[in-house]
């Protein structure tokens, strides 16, 4: 079930039966030769979607553009800065809690995204903390990134053993070919597999990795594993959801 696609009605008919909601959270960046701009905010959203068409999973709307500062000097990437995410973080769990919402889950696909999350949340607590007017709410938050649930880890280092990398990964790619076929790249990558290294600002990633990738060969990626990725990060998904979902 996606909030976008359903009315107020069809929502508050679903906080009869649970208070949690999943929030499909990323980033808008480059990904290399071969990569969509959108694909870790894709990841997350895909694999919610299929965990949702077996599963009562109400689906939020992405929060599509999240910490990418180091990635400006690629056409197309976009950021914000940790601050206003911290804030449009507060302003969507606000909304939320103000109809009942008491577990959100948030389904990450960008590890630039993880330390400010987990800011958002102490500013949440915080908040109630301080409040001498406490709200009633039992409200919880949850940060979960797609390639940490479990199982999915060991899963994509089995398909793809030389090459994952850890920016433009093969198994990213690989779900977003899986639901965007139409938008595969084809494009020779030199070298194979891209240096690894760290990386500051935007300049300095761009002088250390001029094509976008860090330690990845993305070449390797197709729309059948992607669907093997898919089901796998699904129903791992759907089992940690519920379990957050119920816990009292």
């Amino acid at each position: 079930m996606r909030l976008h696609l359903s009315t107020w009605q069809e929502v508050e008919a679903y906080l009869d039966r649970s208070r949690a909601i999943l929030v499909p959270i990323g980033s808008t960046e480059q990904h290399g030769p071969n990569g969509l701009l959108g694909t870790d905010a894709l990841c997350p959203e895909i694999i919610a979607e299929h965990a949702a068409k077996d599963e009562d999973i109400l689906v939020g709307p992405t929060l599509n553009v999240g910490c990418a500062q180091h990635h400006l000097g690629f056409a197309g990437s976009m950021t914000l800065r940790p601050s206003t995410m911290i804030s449009v973080m507060m302003d969507w769990v606000a909304s939320l809690e103000q109809h009942g919402f008491e577990r959100i889950y948030w389904f990450n696909g960008h590890g630039g995204n993880v330390a400010t999350i987990e800011a958002a949340f102490a500013e949440v607590y915080s908040k109630r903390s301080f409040s001498l007017s406490h709200p009633n709410s039992d409200l919880r938050l949850r940060l979960q990134n797609w390639w940490r649930l479990p199982s999915v880890a060991e899963f994509c280092a089995k398909v793809f053993p030389i090459g994952e990398g850890s920016h433009v990964t093969a198994s990213e790619v690989a779900v977003t070919y899986f639901a965007y076929p139409e938008h595969i790249k084809r494009v020779e990558m030199s070298p194979k597999i891209a240096p690894s290294g760290e990386f500051r600002d935007a300049e300095h990633y761009r002088g250390q990795f001029p094509d976008g990738r860090i330690g990845s060969d993305p070449s390797q990626a197709s729309p059948e594993i992607g669907k093997q990725i898919v089901e796998v990060a699904a129903a791992a998904l759907a089992k940690d959801f519920r379990a957050f979902a119920d816990d009292i």
